[in-house]
């Protein structure tokens, strides 16, 4: 039974030091004690913390990162940088996905983030008919998180309307577009395979109110009642303008007024959630899905996390465009951008929690667990064994004490302190290397100058 010892460790309740883990065969903690001695066991390089879970990505659009940064409408927006991911999302293959999904999933893994929800909605071949397999490019997301060694909660998507009311969709979305039925199929084959794949699950997931109607949300919870549920809400003002015109109620209104929303839920932006959506948030226990670079980069809004915080509502972070993959800048901007509104400091603190930095990173853990649905973001008997080794000969983490460690991380740090990472039991990352690391590299390479030829 593999063991591990750390000069200190962020367990549950608080850190500690010289703590010894043990990890069983299923890669789960079986036994962890503090104060104590290594007694044999292999002495990590530096302090341990909890691996944490991106709760909402996008693989693909990772291979136009940084494609969208040039001026050419005053009113650019969300709405202009999609049609841009239209083109895009036609021309990528089944084998194309894979490489960009590995090479997204190392990336992840080596910046901290040891699972994924990958909120995954192209289904079909570029002219939008079902592969012989429609379960295909699901599977090539579940076999790159495989190769890469990273945890997955697979959401697929049922996606099929434009806009409110079921209107119907556009050529851009043909690889989207599923039945209720189609897609209450595909979750169904998709259980029975990720059953096989460690650390892996299927979620359910509407991309939106505005893609699916009132009845496929209800048939869809009908069908799935004990899984993880996710979706895109109020995430840009003309969202929530079009849902007004349609139904005079804003998004989360709505949503919460016509189906039991609780913690199986994940919220994911809710950018534009007003006082009183906020609260609806708070007391149904889901989990606010919050984006920070990506809501940025397409120039969403500032989600009002203070506010919402102070009703201990739950929240995680996902990278969602992968414009940037850094634990780091997730929960820095989370605090900056609330700094910025407020033009106050030190913003999101708790009652018994005034470190900014330790806030942050405990109550995303939670939240992105609890989304994923999943064992894990803790260090604690019974959780999966997963976890980062920040680098402790870093000057700054070197002389950090434990109160001070995650501010000086999160605030004054950046991804290469992230030494060394392990998932379900078994090492990923060892001194910042990842063993696929180069040849995941050489493939993306020649998939990227493939679609932008």
């Amino acid at each position: 039974m593999p063991a591990y010892f750390a000069e200190r460790a962020l367990l549950p309740t608080g850190w500690a030091c010289n703590v010894r883990f043990e990890i069983d065969s299923n890669g789960m903690f079986s036994r962890i004690d503090a104060g104590t001695s290594a007694d044999a066991a292999q002495t990590l390089q530096g302090p341990v913390i909890a691996g944490m879970p991106n709760l909402h990505s996008h693989a693909f659009q990772r291979a136009m990162a940084g494609l969208a940064e040039v001026a050419g409408n005053p009113d650019d927006s969300f709405w202009t940088w999609r049609e841009l991911m239209y083109r895009m999302v036609g021309r990528i293959t089944p084998e194309q996905l894979h490489v960009i999904a590995r090479q997204l999933y190392i990336e992840m893994l080596k910046a901290g983030y040891t699972s994924v929800a990958e909120f995954h909605y192209v289904h079909h071949d570029q002219d939008g008919r079902p592969y012989q397999n429609p379960a295909e490019l699901a599977l090539r997301i579940s076999q790159a998180a495989y190769d890469a060694g990273i945890g997955l909660t697979l959401l697929p998507v049922l996606y099929s309307h434009s806009g409110f009311g079921g209107q119907a969709p556009g050529q851009g979305q043909r690889r989207f577009i599923n039945s209720t039925e189609a897609y209450l199929k595909l979750i169904d084959q998709l259980r029975t395979s990720l059953a096989q794949a460690p650390a892996q699950q299927v979620g359910v997931c509407l991309h939106s109110l505005r893609a699916v109607t009132p009845q496929q949300i209800a048939e869809v919870l009908d069908a799935e009642r004990q899984a993880p549920v996710h979706i895109h809400i109020a995430e840009q003002q003309k969202e929530v303008d079009d849902c007004l015109a349609w139904s005079g109620r804003r998004p989360l209104q709505w949503l919460y007024e016509h189906f039991p929303v609780d913690q199986r839920w994940c919220l994911v932006h809710a950018t534009h959630a007003q006082a009183d959506e906020l609260t609806m948030m708070a007391r149904s226990g889901a989990v606010a899905g919050l984006c920070l670079t990506t809501e940025a980069n397409l120039g969403d809004g500032i989600f009002p996390a203070s506010d919402y915080l102070a009703q201990e509502g739950r929240f995680g972070i996902g990278s969602d465009s992968h414009v940037s993959l850094s634990v780091v800048e997730e929960l820095r901007w989370l605090e900056y951008g609330q700094r910025l509104r407020d033009q106050r400091r030190n913003r999101l603190y708790g009652r018994q929690q005034p470190n900014i930095g330790q806030m942050l990173y405990e109550s995303a853990l939670q939240g992105g667990a609890q989304a994923l649905g999943q064992p894990i973001g803790q260090l604690a008997v019974g959780q999966r064994a997963d976890l980062i080794v920040l680098d402790g000969s870093d000057p700054y983490l070197a002389t950090a004490n434990n109160d001070e460690l995650l501010n000086r991380w999160l605030f004054a740090g950046r991804d290469q302190q992230v030494r060394d990472v392990m998932v379900n039991g078994c090492w990923q990352v060892r001194n910042r290397q990842h063993a696929q690391e180069a040849e995941s590299q050489a493939a993306f390479t020649k998939v990227l100058r493939q679609l932008l030829a």
